[in-house]
């Protein structure tokens, strides 16, 4: 039976180094992917990723498992991922804005050799447009995005890895998952941006759609949003539209590290534990 993260973790304070590199090795694929959504580069993303593993390796004997293992790796990865940010030379002034890319910047994808052709191409496409919809938002919005939709943790969870307020979380996510649909929808067959609503007297549906995925909205407010849908097929599209981006971000492979990057990060674990012990 696979052991448990806590129960590689309780071995490995004890001096096992085959459980302390079990338990990181589990979890780098993940980190890794997330330093690359992060830092949008790979060199930045290896670098995040071995300085994530020596900082727990470093610090194991402190950490005192109040929060999972994988919560506390996030914490640390993404204090990284910030100090990536501001010493890039390259890094912008200002944000991009969302359409501020260029259309063929191409985006960090696996292919998908099951796939025909004009299939692949058409998932390459809907792979990059969220590719280039999550890198244009501001740091603030992509970090809650992608740790809520892209990897999986709960809000409480993204709140504890960010220090935010449930209610911070939530609303940062409402904006994000906002503006990465409206970034998406076209490639997907939908319009892009509501018209006004003053002039078809919608609510701001997929904001309030989010809001119930989050657990926020009353149920008699939920019955009246479900009628409107059932009547309004705009709303139900930009609704159905919200749906397929949050899959599409919940299904992002996770990557293969590369051999390279394993090979580094294990030597430098392996280098730190024979001068620490």
């Amino acid at each position: 039976m696979e052991r448990t993260d806590q129960e590689l973790l309780e071995t490995a304070r004890g001096g096992d180094r085959d459980a302390l590199e079990l338990l990181l090795s589990r979890h780098q694929p993940r980190i890794y992917r997330f330093g690359l959504k992060l830092c949008r580069d790979q060199e930045d993303a290896k670098d995040v990723l071995q300085d994530t593993m020596l900082a727990v390796a470093r610090g194991l004997k402190d950490f005192r498992g109040q929060s999972a293992v994988s919560t506390w790796l996030y914490t640390i990865a993404r204090s990284f991922c910030i100090k990536k940010r501001r010493r890039s030379k390259f890094a912008p002034e200002a944000e991009e804005s969302l359409d501020a890319r260029e259309p063929g910047e191409e985006a960090l994808t696996l292919p998908d050799p099951g796939r025909p052709p004009d299939e692949a191409l058409a998932g390459r496409q809907i792979e990059d447009a969220l590719e280039r919809a999550i890198g244009g938002l501001e740091p603030m919005y992509r970090d809650v995005l992608v740790l809520r939709d892209v990897e999986g943790l709960t809000a409480p969870e993204v709140g504890e890895v960010m220090g935010l307020s449930v209610e911070a979380v939530k609303s940062r996510l409402h904006r994000a998952r906002v503006a990465v649909r409206d970034a998406v929808a076209p490639i997907l067959g939908y319009p892009s941006k509501p018209p006004p609503r003053d002039e078809e007297g919608c609510p701001d549906i997929v904001r309030m759609f989010s809001q119930h995925i989050e657990g926020e909205i009353s149920a008699p407010l939920c019955a009246r949003m479900e009628e409107h849908l059932a009547a309004c097929p705009s709303c139900r599209g930009r609704c159905e539209s919200l749906q397929k981006t949050l899959a599409l971000c919940r299904a992002t492979p996770v990557p293969e590290l590369p051999a390279g990057v394993q090979a580094d990060v294990r030597t430098a674990l392996r280098r730190f534990v024979e001068l620490h012990t």
